[in-house]
């Protein structure tokens, strides 16, 4: 019989003994004489009980890894569950050789938790059908995936559900189906309202000051264990900005540190409409973007923005542009993951790269990613400027194997990785700088004459328990040619950056990024260019959306 189980474990281990490898028969979980050969644990149908078989998994982390999968509809390779809260790389890779990632509907026919449920007909056990999300309801053996959403979409119209018995109300299920599902499923009304957060919103409370951009279907329920499913995602109500400022047309250049943005991440649904709606929503033509951990990741947000999968793009009424992107192709800065890359974000329409290069200090060493600046030359309009994109990080300093908060080192800038930009009039550097404006290790910008737009009184980093920020880190310096069309204004925009579907910690409706966009106008002759934005006649066009890597 152990080998028709393929990737699951029956047993699960004592958390409490993890000595000498081996396991302890759990007093909580008691499976009969369910005899399973012990095999690698699919973490796409194992149960919290069983995923606390596994090293160092209490049953917090094991919640968390249940919300994430649920989440992102299951992991697709094992290596994505570094991306869930209270795990990362180190604690992967111990347990890396005990698990594997199979599909729900193939392993969940032999799941021991399915083969118990049979067995243990208690009132309470099984699925909640009052508090199940669409993913939850599908792991049931017997709900599709149209069953389940029939399922939301009868409690979403008419209420929780009373009773097993009110199951056969929803289309597609039967008095048949009903009998196969009864012991797999229970019916609990939802609890009280409580104090729990999600991203900084609570039930109880409308007006908690939080970026938080999402809604609540029932201000009487508390959320879900098992994810954002009675979420919607809101954008904010943000004004569109004019193409226009005092009768002249202007572009905007922004800078967004993506933080530890890997293709996963890229790809998790509200990760994408914060990145992309971000752009459009504030009419953004040239993005620079720091610390990407893989060359691949602006090429998701490029396909979202000229294809418009999510309904929030789809819906968008102004044109989206046509979106090309560049990475740069060594590392550029730090990252708690070693390395990590920089690159840009436009939209074609009215802005042209005419080339892009890694530039790195003569006096670095080879393998050193902090020496190095990612410069690219842009058209915009009918100005030609040399955009340079910063990636700096503070290092805290050790001495006798202490560390000293107050012996702070900052790189990537020097005197003598600058020299190369002496002869770029139209100049500007933009990026993570790690430290405020004022601070001496910028002195070298100051002495190419350079300008700070965003003062250090205006925080540039988020979080859902401290949305106005509380430090300046990210800025947009120029050059006096490039001050000259400056339009005044520099921004730091902080509404519709979070997404019910992005974790926070143990909760949902986390933040894209700890850094916020900081957005520069400047003015841009737009004779022979077709800088599209709202208000701006929009031209016909036979070519399909194209975008670089």
């Amino acid at each position: 019989m152990g080998g028709s189980l393929g990737c699951h474990r029956s047993i699960p281990r004592d958390p409490s003994d993890v000595s000498g490898g081996r396991r302890k028969f759990s007093a909580a979980c008691n499976f009969g004489s369910i005899l399973v050969k012990q095999e690698r644990l699919n973490i796409n149908a194992a149960t919290e009980e069983e995923l606390m078989t596994l090293p160092g998994v209490n049953r917090t982390v094991a919640q968390s890894i249940v919300e994430y999968r649920d989440c992102i509809g299951g992991f697709k390779k094992v290596e994505d569950l570094a991306l869930v809260s209270g795990i990362g790389a180190t604690k992967l890779e111990a347990i890396k050789l005990e698990i594997c990632v199979s599909s729900r509907t193939s392993s969940s026919q032999h799941s021991p938790s399915s083969l118990r449920k049979d067995f243990d007909q208690q009132p309470c056990c099984g699925m909640n059908i009052n508090m199940a999300t669409p993913a939850q309801l599908m792991s049931v053996r017997g709900i599709t995936e149209k069953i389940a959403q029939n399922i939301i979409a009868y409690r979403t119209e008419r209420g929780p559900f009373k009773s097993i018995e009110d199951l056969v109300r929803v289309k597609h299920i039967n008095g048949s189906l009903l009998d196969k599902i009864r012991f797999q499923v229970f019916v609990e009304r939802p609890r009280a309202p409580s104090t729990n957060t999600n991203g900084g919103l609570t039930c109880m409370m409308k007006s908690h000051p939080s970026p938080t951009s999402l809604s609540l279907k029932s201000d009487n329920l508390d959320l879900p264990p098992g994810g954002p499913s009675q979420l919607i995602s809101v954008r904010p109500s943000v004004e569109t900005p004019a193409v226009l400022r005092d009768g002249k047309p202007v572009v905007r250049v922004a800078t967004w540190n993506l933080q530890n943005c890997s293709c996963d991440k890229a790809n998790n649904p509200g990760v994408k409409e914060v990145v992309c709606m971000t752009l459009l929503e504030n009419d953004i033509k040239l993005l620079a973007v720091q610390d990407l951990l893989e060359k691949d990741v602006l090429t998701k947000f490029c396909v979202e923005l000229n294809q418009g999968t999510l309904a929030s793009v789809r819906k968008w009424k102004w044109p989206r542009g046509i979106w090309k992107c560049i990475v740069s192709e060594e590392p550029t800065g730090p990252s708690c993951k070693e390395v990590s890359y920089s690159g840009f974000l436009w939209d074609s329409t009215g802005v042209e790269l005419q080339d892009a290069a890694v530039l790195q200090s003569p006096a670095a060493k080879g393998n050193d990613a902090s020496s190095r600046l990612f410069v690219a030359h842009f058209s915009i309009g009918s100005y030609k400027v040399a955009v340079v994109n910063v990636h700096m990080q503070a290092t805290v300093g050790e001495s006798n194997g202490k560390k000293h908060s107050t012996d702070i080192k900052y790189g990537p800038l020097s005197p003598i990785s600058l020299e190369t930009m002496k002869g770029e009039k139209e100049l500007v550097v933009l990026g993570d700088f790690g430290c405020p404006p004022q601070s001496s290790e910028l002195d070298v910008l100051r002495k190419e004459k350079l300008c700070a737009l965003l003062a250090s009184n205006q925080f540039t980093n988020i979080s859902t328990c401290s949305p106005q920020g509380t430090l300046c880190l990210d800025n947009i310096w120029v050059s006096r040619s490039v001050k000259k069309i400056y339009s005044g204004h520099c921004t730091v925009v902080r509404e519709g950056l979070t997404n019910p579907w992005i974790p926070d910690k143990w909760s949902w409706g986390g933040v894209a990024s700890d850094h916020c966009p900081v957005v520069a106008d400047f003015y841009a002759d737009v004779f022979g260019k077709d800088l599209r934005g709202p208000g701006v006649s929009v031209l016909e066009r036979d070519d399909k959306p194209k975008h670089e890597r």
